[in-house]
């Protein structure tokens, strides 16, 4: 049975540090709220390219993260002796970008003896989702959209998640990446494609949406295929913001529906939008006009916490140190990582 979400969070001061992939990012949460959220994009540097480089990330972070360490103190008004403990970062991800992040929580946790948190990625993104909406009912239903990752979790309680639904290949938002560059759009095309789908008819260009039928899958890899044909087939005459629009609009649509009909036939009473791509202004108004015809609570965090952030960390740090949990100074960093699912107290 649904029931309000109980959340028991350490006061802080806790730090988190987010290294994953191309934002080096530090935040700080204290009394119930998060103080700070200091972010060092990597996106001028990675353009050049048309997409990430892991060597050029993780020398980029090795640049970034004591000063964004210092303005996410800073900013809180606070001092490192202030700390209460640590969260960072360390699966999944790229593994030279986590170790920058890693090493630092640890030398910070082992100098001042305080405790640290080792925070999966996807597990940051799904409680961005309460930074600001802790009253969400459980079971919350969450689509995590990202350049890296696409699934359905049914957020059971906090710290006790299962996995419904996934992509089967591309991510939605590498699908957004990969549309916007053979549309000749700029690097980060989700965000590309949204401001050139602005007046663009979504119907001129028939897209595909992937897998069909009843299922909580998703694929893109098809949409990739369609549009490099329609590129090819309309050459010059291309309409490229209704070309945008078309994109854009095959995207969000499945991913929009898919999720209104899964919460739909599990009876759960809230929906939260995380991720990069929880961003996208199209996507959060479809799936909220699909929540609200089934009358069902829905939650998209505040723009500054769906890209890679450290707000989402710090905060579920203070979830995980709430609980009294400490992973020492013995952790290490993963590439790829299941997203783990624990007993949560209030449970049993």
């Amino acid at each position: 049975m649904a029931g309000a979400a109980a959340l028991s969070l350490h006061p802080g001061p806790i730090l988190g540090i987010e290294t994953s992939c191309d934002e080096t990012s530090a935040a700080v949460w204290a009394d119930g709220e998060i103080r700070s959220n200091v972010v060092a994009s990597q996106i001028a540097l990675h353009r050049q390219w048309g997409g990430v480089v892991p060597e050029a990330a993780a020398r980029a972070h090795v640049e970034s993260v004591v000063p964004v360490l210092e303005a996410a103190l800073s900013e809180a008004g606070l001092s490192v002796g202030d700390l209460k403990g640590v969260a960072v970062t360390n699966r999944p991800g790229l593994v030279g970008a986590l170790n920058v992040g890693v090493t630092a929580a640890k030398t910070l946790a082992s100098f001042h003896g305080l405790p640290i948190c080792a925070v999966h990625h996807i597990e940051g993104h799904l409680l961005s989702a309460f930074i600001e909406h802790r009253e969400l009912p459980m079971p919350t239903l969450a689509l995590v959209v990202s350049g890296g990752h696409t699934e359905l979790v049914l957020i059971r309680a906090f710290g006790r998640y299962e996995v419904l639904g996934e992509t089967l290949d591309d991510a939605a938002g590498e699908a957004f990446d990969k549309s916007a560059r053979l549309l000749g759009l700029v690097f980060l095309g989700g965000r590309a494609i949204q401001v050139r789908d602005t007046g663009g008819s979504p119907e001129r260009y028939r897209l595909p949406q992937g897998l069909e039928g009843d299922t909580r899958n998703f694929s893109f890899s098809g949409l990739k295929t369609a549009v490099m044909r329609l590129v090819d087939q309309e050459g010059d005459s291309l309409d490229l913001t209704d070309a945008a629009a078309s994109v854009q609009h095959a995207i969000v649509s499945v991913l929009a529906d898919r999720t209104a009909r899964t919460a739909e036939d599990l009876g759960v009473r809230a929906v939260a939008l995380v991720g990069g791509v929880a961003a996208n202004q199209a996507l959060r108004d479809r799936l909220a006009m699909r929540c609200a015809r089934l009358g069902a609570a829905f939650s998209a965090p505040a723009m500054e916490y769906c890209t890679d952030n450290a707000a989402m960390i710090a905060f579920a740090g203070a979830f995980r140190l709430g609980r009294g949990e400490d992973d020492g100074r013995e952790f290490d960093v993963h590439s790829n990582a299941e997203l783990p699912s624990v007993t949560s107290p209030a449970s049993g």
